[in-house]
């Protein structure tokens, strides 16, 4: 149920657009309501955001980073492609 709500609400979708594997649409909303309402979430941030037993604490991000595929192949000096080449021809 968790891994449904967190679903819709990460790819903005509607709740009537919610995979059929996370069950029906209206339960997913109707526990995200009820759960929103008890403070289910806040406590389950709450939780995650407490310093650890070594006193580290834990950085939630939800930015990620997309590479281009030719960005694998940059090496400093140049491109990986003409390195191999020269090496072959030496």
């Amino acid at each position: 149920m968790l891994s449904g709500i967190l679903f819709v609400l990460r790819n903005g979708l509607r709740w009537q657009d919610a995979p059929t594997v996370y069950g029906p649409h209206k339960t997913l909303y109707n526990r995200f309501v009820r759960w929103s309402r008890l403070g289910v979430f806040a406590r389950i941030f709450r939780h995650l955001a407490k310093p650890g037993a070594d006193g580290d604490t834990i950085m939630m991000d939800s930015t990620h980073l997309k590479a281009h595929r030719t960005a694998v192949s940059l090496r400093k000096g140049g491109s990986a492609r003409g390195q191999l080449g020269a090496r072959r021809a030496a």
